[in-house]
């Protein structure tokens, strides 16, 4: 009770009341007498109308009430359906009249418009009443009807311009007598019950709140169908100043006009002496129980994740015909978006990160998870959290460059040697094809074939970083041997390799453009993101299956109807026994040995591919089962960009070993092993016999 002494009812007496109102009443009865001649309105005596202007204002007034569908929050949930993001303008849920307790009708019929039931558009005694009041006190109490304040609520809410919005609120004379024109229309249209449910759901309940399911969710973690006596009073009392009776920033005002709205349906019988003395020793609300709903993505657990969903729908033309129709229409419709987020592979992610990385670390770490055979996006995370403080960055490490957050990847180095690895099946090319590898080799001035023609490097002797020897493409791939891949790759041709990485989702992250077809496109090329990485190797998991990265799954308006959005696209753009091939030769780099040999783990079917780019300014590991497939990458993300060996620190100490495996490797293991929990172990299919060539036997 803050302090304050409560107000007990052990009866009321409207006696004394009654004389001095009806004293006030005769006191005024020439005002009464000039209301009641003005066809029963309150204008007819304003200044500046006489009657036959205000008979004519009647007339030009159209009856119907445009009134559009109310500002109503969005939702966006994660594939379990839990919370995503609120996103809206005005925190508003509506609900039908029976889903609103009847306590709560009672409470806001009693405090705003006792006799609502019983007249019409206007209540002539509440007008009369309240201009004996302001006449005889000299202060201002209103007399609308609720109907009225539904119009005038219904009005600000379809004013979309400053002017409308100032229009809707004026206070002139001219604006009642519209409202009321509107008013008594309403009254022809609809029945009580339906004003009320508007009103209920338009009205302003203070602390960012409108309409009443809005109100209770905030105020008590309720739904409107269950509020109590002393919650619907405390509600019911905020609408007539919802700032000053806010219970959250002035309690001391929002108790003291709880009370006198208990005391009002007490004085109408609309509750008892023992049900007013109960509500009347009830906190007005419990500070620590209050539930904001917080808006935009900003406020998500999901920050970065739900900005890429949000740029997502403001492509989605379903939405509306402007980006800027869109972004109204996400923030006012009501919508429920569902997406492909898991919350328990999200989870594995980011214990992943948090055991791996500080975002006081002058490197970034990102990582994607994707289901193949869907496309479905399950987790995306990153080590600097979402802010603009110190730590903190705005920046989505895993997504193009396609809006404001999009970071816009890394070069990928060896990653891109899968699809050398695929060109070189899909000719014909063996897995046991054999090739003579040495340290370094001089490649300067030979020609590459191209889609469009031959290219040169007029001085580029490159070398390896691991084992040289006469390799097979396995052990080439196992042991990542540069000079082996660059000589397959003038083999098969640059044309080939660019075209399977095209069909397979990879593009500049940063222009968005294709791919450049250079002398090393093999050990890596333009800037590529975890998304695009991880569903690129999904299509060798899913046997040649390309899926388009999915994330929004469904889209529903206020009343349930399903909005277009696109939904999984998938496609066959490998034969099955070349990505049959290229998962026997990357599970062999999982293999004791291999350069992801100390990143198996049980007994899954695992295959997957470091990479190193020049000056170990960014490393890679990705990687997959039949099940999931993930990309991580740990990078200097700030200019001017430096070797990760010398001054980069990642969960706080310097890193001594940047190479995939060694740095971005661990980050991949610990995310894929909480993610595959409770999946079922599928495995790859063994490729045919002319893909193994001597490896099958």
């Amino acid at each position: 009770m803050s302090g304050r002494t409560a107000t007990y009812f052990g009866g009321v007496s409207s006696a004394g009341q009654g004389v001095r109102l009806l004293t006030r009443f005769f006191g005024v009865s020439a005002l009464a007498g000039a209301l009641t001649a003005g066809l029963l309105i309150p204008i007819a005596g304003f200044a500046g109308f006489g009657t036959e202007q205000v008979a004519d204002t009647l007339r030009s007034l159209p009856k119907p009430l445009n009134s559009g569908p109310a500002d109503v929050r969005t939702r966006i949930l994660a594939a379990d359906g839990s919370l995503i993001a609120n996103l809206y303008d005005e925190n508003r849920a509506p609900v039908g009249i029976a889903h609103i307790a009847p306590v709560m009708q009672k409470a806001i019929i009693s405090i705003e418009d006792s006799r609502f039931y019983q007249h019409g558009a206007l209540d002539l005694q509440g007008t009369l009443r309240a201009l004996i009041r302001n006449h005889a006190e000299g202060t201002e109490q209103g007399g609308s009807s609720i109907t009225q304040q539904y119009v005038k609520l219904t009005l600000l809410e379809n004013a979309k311009t400053p002017a409308e919005q100032r229009a809707a609120t004026a206070p002139t004379y001219e604006r009642k007598l519209i409202e009321l024109r509107y008013a008594v229309a309403v009254e022809e249209q609809q029945s009580k019950d339906q004003i009320l449910d508007g009103y209920l759901n338009l009205a302003n309940f203070g602390d960012g709140t409108y309409g009443v399911q809005a109100a209770a969710q905030h105020y008590y973690g309720v739904s409107a169908a269950a509020l109590t006596l002393p919650q619907a009073a405390m509600l019911a009392g905020i609408v007539k100043n919802p700032s000053g009776y806010d219970p959250v920033t002035h309690p001391e005002q929002a108790m003291q006009r709880r009370n006198t709205v208990i005391e009002r349906m007490l004085q109408l019988g609309t509750i008892s002496v023992a049900e007013a003395n109960r509500a009347i020793r009830t906190p007005v609300i419990d500070p620590s129980r209050v539930h904001p709903i917080l808006n935009g993505c900003a406020n998500s657990p999901y920050p970065f994740y739900c900005e890429y969903i949000v740029s997502k729908l403001l492509d989605n033309p379903a939405l509306g015909g402007t980006a800027q129709q869109r972004d109204h229409y996400l923030k006012t419709g009501g919508l429920t978006i569902r997406t492909s987020l898991d919350p328990r592979i999200q989870a594995a992610a980011q214990k992943s990160i948090d055991e791996h990385t500080k975002p006081t670390d002058n490197t970034v770490a990102a990582i994607t998870i994707v289901e193949p055979g869907t496309g479905l996006v399950k987790a995306m995370v990153q080590s600097k959290p979402y802010g603009e403080g110190r730590d903190q960055t705005a920046y989505n490490y895993n997504v193009e460059k396609s809006y404001a957050g999009g970071y816009g990847g890394f070069q990928n180095g060896s990653t891109m040697k899968a699809f050398t690895i695929a060109a070189a099946i899909q000719q014909g090319i063996p897995i046991d094809y054999k090739i003579n590898s040495p340290k370094q080799i001089d490649l300067s001035m030979v020609p590459y074939r191209t889609c469009d023609g031959w290219t040169r490097d007029q001085d580029y002797t490159p070398k390896n970083s691991t084992k040289s020897g006469d390799f097979t493409m396995v052990d080439a791939a196992r042991y990542s041997v540069n000079t082996y891949f660059l000589q397959l790759s003038r083999k098969t041709g640059l044309c080939s390799i660019a075209t399977i990485a095209a069909k397979l989702g990879m593009y500049n992250a940063q222009t968005l453009r294709p791919l450049d077809q250079v002398v090393s496109m093999t050990l890596g090329v333009g800037y590529v993101t975890p998304l695009m990485l991880s569903n690129a190797y999904a299509t060798f998991a899913d046997r040649g299956v390309y899926c388009a990265p999915l994330l929004v799954t469904s889209i529903t308006d206020e009343n349930g109807k399903s909005l277009a959005t696109p939904g999984q696209a998938c496609k066959q753009v490998l034969e099955p026994w070349v990505a049959d091939g290229v998962n026997r030769v990357l599970s062999a780099v999982m293999q004791p040995g291999g350069t992801g040999g100390n990143l198996s783990f049980g007994s899954w079917d695992l295959a997957g591919k470091t990479g190193t780019i020049n000056n170990n300014l960014a490393v890679w590991f990705s990687g997959y089962t039949p099940n999931l497939a993930a990309a991580a990458v740990v990078a200097d993300g700030t200019p001017p960009y430096t070797n990760l060996m010398y001054g980069h620190k990642l969960n706080g100490e310097d890193i001594a070993d940047p190479t995939g495996s060694g740095t971005a490797g661990p980050l991949w293991e610990s995310a894929m092993r909480g993610a595959l929990e409770g999946l079922p172990h599928d495995s790859f299919v063994a490729p045919p016999s002319r893909v193994l060539g001597s490896l099958s036997n």
